[in-house]
């Protein structure tokens, strides 16, 4: 039969070209949802804070602290924040953070506060084993310029990375998240950074899947239907 032979030639040599995507999707699938996403998150490993609130009352007025550090008030009203850093101020355009207690601006961080902020951030028992200022923000946070990228030597090799302004977590990775970045970039077919899912690869690769699948269902109705014809003539010769 016509269709029969054009079925089982579509089936056969589509399964081959897109054989080893179809892998890619199962097992990616099954390790998506074998990990929980709290788990990918890192959401286990971040610490409940409390910050200490300030007294408001004591706090220098706004036009105090924009003169103290040099900037033009805001028309805004500025947030406080934790650690007692307070902004944003603007000069030129950009943030100045300042101390909400003084009203004078931050140094640079160093090491030992990038540090002690993130233990205060960290839930668990295990120690920093390393604490890198990095210029240019890795492409696995989605942020952009610098960041404080500090290591802690637990079984999942947690690391958080900071804001060198406000010292607050931007994001949390672990080798937990890239084994689960690993297998999402393969199941979307985007290995750059694994944010595009609608691109014409992945596109064609599911039309072609999808005529496996109805290639598949021709030739099981095919076959069913030939079995069934061939019992009832067994059948019937036997009568």
């Amino acid at each position: 039969m016509k269709v029969l032979r054009l079925s089982t030639q579509l089936h056969k040599w589509i399964a081959l070209v897109v054989g080893l995507q179809v892998l890619f999707w199962v097992g990616g699938g099954l390790v998506m949802t074998a990990i929980p996403i709290e788990t990918v998150r890192g959401e286990h490993r971040a610490a409940e804070l409390n910050p200490v609130p300030l007294e408001l009352g004591a706090l220098p007025a706004l036009g105090e602290i924009a003169r103290r550090a040099g900037v033009a008030r805001s028309r805004r009203s500025c947030a406080q924040r934790r650690g007692a850093r307070r902004g944003p101020h603007r000069r030129r355009g950009e943030p100045v953070i300042v101390s909400a207690a003084t009203g004078r601006p931050f140094g640079p961080m160093s090491t030992a506060q990038a540090t002690g902020f993130a233990r205060r951030a960290y839930r668990g028992e295990a120690g920093v084993s390393e604490a890198v200022f990095l210029n240019t923000a890795p492409q696995e946070t989605g942020q952009t310029g610098p960041l404080w990228r500090v290591d802690f030597a637990d079984r999942e090799k947690t690391s958080f990375y900071l804001s060198p302004a406000t010292g607050e977590v931007v994001t949390r990775r672990s080798g937990v998240w890239r084994i689960f970045d690993f297998f999402w970039r393969l199941h979307v077919m985007d290995w750059n950074d694994g944010e595009d899912f609608n691109h014409p690869l992945i596109i064609i690769t599911t039309a072609l899947t999808l005529s496996i699948v109805v290639s598949g269902f021709i030739l099981l109705w095919i076959r069913i239907s030939r079995d069934l014809k061939t019992a009832r003539a067994s059948r019937g010769s036997k009568r």
